[in-house]
């Protein structure tokens, strides 16, 4: 919500912050608030306005999320506050953004971590969550295929997302879709499986470009000092996708967010006593 109660983002403009941070020049609606903390409860109004909203217009909700450490606070977060409990859950349905090609019980499994934060505590029915079988041959084909089943109730044009929750990798990538990725150019597919040496394990399975950019809302979380030259480096530089696959994410018909604290802005004042960490 802007300084006017305006909660319809724009991609043309970067709002006043109250505390004087200045949003770095990306692309869409830029929030830099001074703590992480503080950014967590900006993305959670945001998302269960945006939920209600979507509950009201089109009887349902569908959300895709990301894996990782930093938006794990973020889901907590939702569970425990009561500001944001009226999520509603029961017209949700839930998706996973990327997947490591573990079994869902492992570790490293980012529905793990999603299922025991989140799903175990809300009141989602069964059916309406949904896992990626990434150790499936098929995983891909096969999770592809149930988005489709699942948006054919809605008329043509609103067969899309109606929320992602993205993150940043200090090397540009997001979901997994990583730098030099054949995924990144990915013509007609919306769910792809990729291989990347560099990251373990390195067979995953990501939604890609053309299924998150015909999102209704992406927001794209960023928290802590390790990603400041990042933001930069979209912010200031001229990169291609190939380099910074985030440069992809220019949603089609939809709103782009990103959420920052002052760390992650390069603006902090003093290192924050508990570091960010990402797994990738």
């Amino acid at each position: 919500m802007d300084a006017t109660g305006d909660t319809t983002p724009s991609r043309e403009t970067y709002p006043v912050i109250e505390d004087q941070l200045t949003p770095p020049a990306l692309p869409g609606t830029v929030v830099v608030l001074e703590t992480a903390d503080e950014v967590i409860d900006r993305v959670a109004g945001d998302l269960v306005a945006h939920a209600e909203q979507c509950v009201r217009d089109h009887e349902e909700f569908h959300i895709a999320l990301s894996g990782g450490s930093t938006p794990e606070p973020l889901y907590r977060r939702l569970m425990y506050d009561p500001d944001f409990r009226r999520l509603p859950w029961r017209r949700t349905h839930l998706w996973i953004v990327d997947e490591r090609c573990v079994e869902l019980d492992d570790e490293l499994s980012n529905y793990k971590m999603i299922r025991e934060t989140l799903v175990e505590h809300a009141d989602i029915p069964p059916e309406q969550v949904h896992p990626i079988a990434a150790t499936d041959p098929d995983a891909d084909v096969a999770y592809e295929r149930g988005f489709k089943q699942a948006m054919l109730y809605r008329p043509a044009g609103e067969d899309r997302l109606d929320y992602v929750l993205l993150g940043l990798g200090s090397d540009g990538h997001t979901a997994s879709l990583f730098p030099g990725s054949s995924a990144l150019a990915e013509p007609h597919r919306l769910v792809r499986r990729v291989h990347h040496e560099p990251v373990q394990p390195p067979d995953r399975i990501t939604m890609t470009f053309n299924l998150l950019n015909a999102a209704r809302m992406i927001g794209v979380l960023v928290t802590g000092t390790s990603k400041a030259a990042t933001i930069q480096q979209i912010a200031t530089g001229s990169d291609p996708v190939e380099v910074l696959p985030i440069r992809g994410i220019a949603p089609h018909n939809g709103e782009l967010l990103w959420y920052l604290d002052a760390a992650a802005a390069g603006q902090s004042r003093e290192e924050p006593p508990c570091a960010q960490t990402s797994k990738v």
